[in-house]
């Protein structure tokens, strides 16, 4: 368009004067008005490579434009011409105010325009808008105030004349923003049009001597001339054939001087993922991409800007400057929704371009994974000054969905290693507050072992004489005594016996316990040992209205067993049987000699042991749920020692119990091993 304006008033200038002036007036207008129209799309659309004006605002001003275009060419806003001097003055119409308004219209706001984008701007392209500006302001406002205003308000053309002059500054101002502060990528077609010169200068060179050299020094005479085109035919097809290699290498050679910038993108994408497919500490992911993007787009920084349940933070950060912004800029960036946000692109928020340039961030990544944002990666200005390409915004935006899982990956394997620490410290301080309360219990439980070992020998004595003192009673020794005393004498004689069992139990289990605990064996008859149990429970049984019955046959054999522990195991099985079966229950206890083995149970119809509480039932200090309630003052010692003494005679336990329907307890022994030789 400004070549078109220039030429039309090169035209104009030749002959101001001619008859044609009025139709070349007419054209200068046509294209200042095409002019103007481009300048305002391009004012709009300058740096982003993204149409950024509206699609509604576009056809407005492209039908605006057709208008006045129009217009202008038709005879009805220059009507005739006034020929003054040698000059031809255009007499306008009032539509010429059509032309006057578009113009104010397009050039005022594409200036506004490349105002706005150059206080955003930062690096190289700020110098690019700012040569831009001057250079559209010489060309759009100085223009049409000397070609058009003056020539309006004073009828004269004579600044007409000196348009080509602003044309040429015009062109002088684009062209050094093109060549010094690189506004427009020019390279590939200086990079190949030097190739094609020394493509063809060196085919020539090199043709010559072959055609020209090797004919004259060797041949002599009128033979070189018919040589010559001989050979000149014969070269043709080893040139022919080595065109295209020659030709690549001058390009490789121009792309590596005029491009020594350029990278490979997949050769960068794979070295990306090979830094961090396998990373799982984010420092180093974020260590390795940082080095990975910074050499090959050369940017000045890279900063990974990312938030957790306390706020956003920079991840290693290179940048302090943007620290003191981090906790404005993560809601602004997140606000806009954007994978790939660059400063120079239109439709940004301004409080975040402002933000963003003032701190020298030139594009903004979003990394995203599964609809979470993450984060953001933020990229200084280019070291070499120049704008992000269209290269580089490609690349970030194939990079960000894999950097957006690395970094996923890389947070969540952080927080399991926090989890672990945290988890291992709760577990270290759980387990010395353990330990500190076990030796606690420990301590505790031996001073209730000296306790129970101190009581029960201090108890033993007296209960001994109780017990022997109404034994005496009972049998006459201190007279004559009723039916009614000597009820009393013997349940009196029966408690003090439980009591004595009791004690002996206590006894047991604190010598369990200091480890003193010892079977004495000797020839045992345990026929006698069991009457002689039952005989001090007979009177207890029928007083809870039960049946007491012992089978065994008439000739048992005596065996080595320790005869105190044994009765007080029996003693214990056949108690807690009176004690748990109710009123016209039987209680049958039965010896057994078996060929290999004795037996013996005492079996009852009582109330038997719950399923779910078996497995607990010989261990110290338990009771069964329903034997709390049928016994509350039992201790639940006599099954754990029963159970011991047992064990440590050589015998195995003897146990068998349906709820509610009765129990069976006894002890079974080898006969071999306890036979009396």
């Amino acid at each position: 368009a400004t070549f078109a304006w220039a030429w039309t008033n090169y035209v104009y200038t030749l002959n101001p004067a001619s008859s044609n002036a009025l139709v070349v007036i007419r054209l200068i207008l046509f294209f200042v008005v095409v002019l103007n129209t481009v300048f305002w799309v391009f004012a709009h659309n300058y740096p982003s490579v993204k149409q950024t004006i509206s699609r509604t605002k576009l056809i407005v001003v492209f039908c605006a434009s057709a208008i006045v275009s129009a217009t202008i060419l038709s005879p009805y806003v220059f009507t005739s011409v006034t020929v003054i001097n040698g000059q031809s003055n255009p007499n306008p119409s009032l539509l010429i105010l059509l032309f006057m308004l578009h113009a104010i219209y397009t050039i005022g706001s594409g200036l506004r325009s490349l105002i706005k984008k150059q206080k955003l701007a930062t690096g190289q392209t700020r110098s690019q808008i700012k040569f831009i500006f001057v250079a559209s302001v010489l060309n759009s406002v100085v223009v049409p105030i000397t070609n058009f205003v003056v020539t309006l308000l004073f009828h004269t053309a004579f600044f007409a004349r000196v348009s080509p002059i602003y044309s040429l500054a015009f062109a002088g101002i684009i062209a050094y923003a093109i060549v010094a502060q690189k506004l427009f990528d020019v390279r590939a077609v200086v990079a190949r049009s030097v190739a094609y010169v020394l493509l063809v200068a060196s085919m020539a060179f090199v043709y010559s001597v072959a055609l020209f050299g090797i004919v004259n020094v060797v041949f002599s005479g009128g033979s070189r001339e018919t040589l010559r085109q001989i050979l000149s035919v014969v070269l043709v097809f080893p040139f022919a054939l080595s065109f295209q290699h020659i030709k690549n290498f001058f390009d490789r050679i121009t792309t590596r001087i005029f491009y020594n910038d350029n990278y490979d993108s997949q050769a960068v994408l794979n070295r990306l993922g090979r830094n961090v497919a396998a990373e799982t500490h984010l420092e180093k992911v974020v260590t390795s991409t940082r080095l990975v993007l910074s050499t090959a787009i050369k940017s000045s920084f890279v900063e990974f800007l990312l938030f957790n349940e306390h706020g956003p933070y920079l991840e290693e950060s290179v940048n302090p400057e943007l620290e003191s912004v981090v906790a404005t800029l993560l809601p602004l960036l997140k606000d806009q929704n954007r994978t790939i946000m660059t400063v120079e692109a239109g439709g940004v928020n301004q409080s975040v371009k402002q933000v963003l340039a003032s701190k020298r961030v030139s594009v903004s990544v979003r990394l995203k994974s599964q609809n979470e944002t993450l984060g953001f990666i933020l990229f200084g200005d280019k070291k070499n000054g120049d704008i992000y390409s269209s290269q580089d915004i490609k690349l970030l935006r194939i990079v960000a969905s894999e950097l957006a899982i690395a970094v996923q990956n890389a947070l969540q394997f952080e927080q399991i290693e926090q989890f672990n620490q945290t988890l291992q410290q709760k577990v270290e301080d759980a387990t010395r507050k353990l330990r500190e309360t076990n030796q606690k219990l420990k301590k505790l439980d031996e001073t209730k072992d000296d306790f129970i070992s101190m009581a029960s020998h201090q108890l033993r004595t007296p209960l001994t004489s109780v017990k022997g003192y109404v034994s005496m009673v009972l049998d006459g020794d201190a007279g004559k005594i009723n039916a009614q005393q000597k009820q009393l004498l013997n349940q009196s004689f029966v408690s003090s016996q439980r009591m004595v069992s009791l004690i002996a139990d206590l006894l047991n289990v604190s010598r369990l316990k200091t480890g003193k605990f010892m079977i004495e064996s000797k020839p045992t008859n345990l026929v006698e040992v069991v009457e002689g149990e039952l005989a001090q429970l007979t009177e207890t049984a029928k007083g809870r209205g039960l049946q007491l019955k012992f089978d065994h046959p008439k000739h048992f054999p005596d065996l080595m067993l320790d005869e105190t522990k044994i009765r007080q195991v029996i003693m214990n099985f056949t108690d807690n049987a009176i004690y748990y079966t109710p009123k016209g229950g039987v209680i049958t206890v039965t010896l057994v000699d078996k060929p290999s083995s004795v037996e013996l149970t005492v079996a009852d119809n009582g109330i038997g042991v719950p399923a779910h509480e078996r497995h607990h039932l010989f261990t110290k200090f338990y009771r069964a749920g329903n034997a709390r309630k049928a016994r509350p003052d039992g201790t639940g010692l006599g099954l754990f020692m029963a159970k011991k003494v047992i064990m440590a005679s050589g015998g195995a336990l003897i146990f068998d119990s349906i709820e509610g329907k009765g129990s069976t307890f006894g002890f079974s022994f080898p006969k071999h091993k306890l036979l009396v030789k």
